[in-house]
């Protein structure tokens, strides 16, 4: 009898490989030449959520595409879930590959892992592009930490036939493990957290990306730019007044759009591509 994973496990593409480290065997993939940019997938979702905006990214850079613990062709193992672990996955893996500096992006949850990385590696971490996550937990909207509230293995099958499920199924090596990522994935958005402190301690220029209608407000992004020394003062004629961090407001953009956004890309690339101000 032909398994479920049978069925459903796709082959790796030619740009995607293994890295075995701290436990894990993890999945990556690669596209483009120059320097590295690790490209951080939301909760539930894959490398695949990216493949609009790929192209535009890995012009002139090496985007390195990674499938987190329990998430799309990583498969699950018996140890915790937090940002911290994660984070520090992304390192292991970026030193298994031989980079000594490296750029990070990552979007809603993985926001917070990117976060984690430059605050955790800062001798690794040139810059971070910050997707649709906020710097506290009480900056998500308040119905959206209420549905957070909900998200448990119960509730997998809820979510049947959702983009995110879709995804797993196809490239999952235990299709069978989806209740088991959406509980893992809920425990891990409920902690509580408030990263001011951390934020303000950061030593990598951010650029904070949100759409108009995202899952927190502009005010939030504000605040959260203002953490980074941005915004508090003139620019001046010759940006020496700039913060070295940059926040964008995409129009138009939901939590559910933003990721494929045409404009995403290229606010990203022409904030790792510039040189950054001599300001705050």
């Amino acid at each position: 009898m032909t398994s479920q994973t049978d069925l459903t496990q796709q082959p790796i593409p030619p740009n995607g490989a293994y890295a075995d480290l701290n436990g894990l065997r993890l999945y990556y993939e690669v596209s483009g030449k120059g320097s590295p940019l690790f490209l951080l997938p939301g909760g539930m979702g894959s490398t695949k959520m990216f493949s609009k905006i790929i192209p535009t990214l890995s012009e002139g850079r090496q985007v390195v595409a990674v499938d987190l613990q329990a998430h799309g062709r990583t498969a699950d193992v018996d140890r915790p879930l937090s940002f911290e672990v994660l984070a520090d996955d992304i390192a292991a893996l970026a030193e298994h590959l031989g980079f000594h500096r490296v750029d990070v992006m990552g979007y809603s949850m993985s926001g917070g892992v990117a976060l984690q990385v430059a605050a955790r590696r800062p001798d690794l971490v040139r810059k971070v592009v910050l997707v649709s996550f906020p710097f506290e937990r009480n900056g998500w909207h308040n119905d959206i930490r209420a549905g957070m509230d909900q998200v448990r293995s119960e509730s997998a099958s809820s979510m049947i036939g959702s983009p995110p499920h879709a995804e797993y199924m196809a490239v999952a090596p235990k299709p069978e493990d989806w209740p088991k990522l959406v509980g893992r994935v809920g425990d891990l958005m409920r902690l509580p957290f408030d990263w001011r402190d951390l934020v303000s301690a950061l030593t990598a220029p951010v650029l904070l990306v949100y759409g108009d209608a995202d899952f927190m407000s502009p005010g939030h992004a504000a605040e959260f730019f203002a953490l980074l020394g941005g915004g508090l003062k003139d620019g001046k004629w010759d940006g020496s007044g700039m913060s070295r961090s940059a926040l964008a407001v995409l129009p138009r953009q939901t939590h559910y759009t933003i990721f494929t956004c045409p404009l995403l890309p290229v606010v990203a690339c022409t904030f790792l591509d510039e040189r950054a101000p001599t300001g705050s």
